[in-house]
This record gives structure tokens, C-alpha cells and sequence, in this order.
């Protein structure tokens, strides 16, 4: 993540649009049940907002020096911040009620681990769960200063192939 985007994405207009907009979106009608998994939560803004609405919220961030930050800046929550790789997790097979990804699967460096990633979770999730969330991607033909635009994949039963299509 270059030095522009780690300062988006700790902004104060982005947390707002988070607020406001991006999470009660995502999040409208959806139940993701008692135990969730939040997948790369970076700096830990959507972390912020969701812990509010989850008895236990589990995040998986890669970056061990994010990581590290938003364990100690959450300790004594109902979060828990677990460093690894979110293509190799260590959770038991169907461990969670449901799971969310908010602007971060962009970030994973080709489709196939972001398949692999997919993948991961689907192995983590109860039968039937549900995996909400958003990201952005590139979009080849638009003039180089808008080449971001919003994804999203929501969906009532996990499916890899659907979600995959719609965020590469």
C-alpha cells in the first residue's frame, strides 16, 4: 500500500463515508450471526464501526504491524486481531456465523490468491453463512485519474464464483 492510499484509508472523510454510507449499506438485512470474521481490516476504521454491532467480531490483517496496532488499541473488546494470511487461515472448517471484507481484496497481488483467499473463507464459514463486503478495482478503460470504482458482493449463501466474476 503506497503512502496515499494508507492515508485514505485512516482519513476522516473516509471513515464518514464508511459510516454514513458503505457499512449500514452492506450490512442492511443481513444477519451475520453471533461469531463473525472480519477479513483485512488494515487500520481498523470498519473494525470500529462493526464491533459496535457484533457480540464477537474476529479480525485476520496480514500486516503484523497493523495487526499488532488495533490488538493492542482493542484489547479488553469483543474483538479479537489475529496476524495472518487470510489465503491459509488458522481457524477450524465452518467456525464462523458469517463474514465481511470491506476495500481490501484489491490489495491481495493476483486473482489467484484473491480465488484462494475466497476460497478460505468459504472453508471457515458455517454452511449457509454469509460473506458481505465491498472493494474497489481497476478499471482499464476509464481515463487514468478514475480508474476506482465500487464493487460489491452480497449474497445470502456464500458463492465463490459469483463474488469472484463481480471483483476482478
Amino acid at each position: 500500500m503506497n503512502r496515499m492510499h494508507r492515508w485514505l484509508c485512516r482519513s476522516k472523510g473516509w471513515k464518514k463515508s464508511l459510516g454514513d454510507q458503505i457499512v449500514p449499506w452492506v450490512l442492511s438485512g443481513v444477519d451475520l450471526g453471533r461469531k463473525v470474521l472480519e477479513v483485512g481490516p488494515g487500520p481498523g476504521l470498519t473494525t470500529d464501526l462493526l464491533r459496535t454491532r457484533m457480540e464477537r467480531l474476529t479480525a485476520i490483517e496480514i500486516d503484523e504491524r497493523l495487526a499488532a496496532a488495533l490488538e493492542q488499541r482493542l484489547a479488553g473488546t469483543n474483538v479479537a486481531v489475529v496476524p495472518g494470511d487470510a489465503t491459509a487461515m488458522p481457524f477450524a472448517d465452518a467456525w464462523f456465523s458469517g463474514a465481511m471484507a470491506f476495500t481490501m481484496l484489491h490489495h491481495v497481488p493476483s486473482v489467484e490468491k484473491q480465488d484462494q483467499l475466497l476460497r478460505e473463507v468459504r472453508r471457515v464459514l458455517r454452511p449457509g453463512a454469509v460473506l458481505v463486503g465491498t472493494d474497489a478495482r481497476q478499471h482499464s478503460t476509464a481515463p487514468a485519474p478514475h480508474r476506482r470504482h465500487l464493487r460489491s458482493c452480497r449474497s445470502s449463501e456464500l458463492r465463490i464464483a459469483s463474488c469472484v466474476g463481480g471483483l476482478h
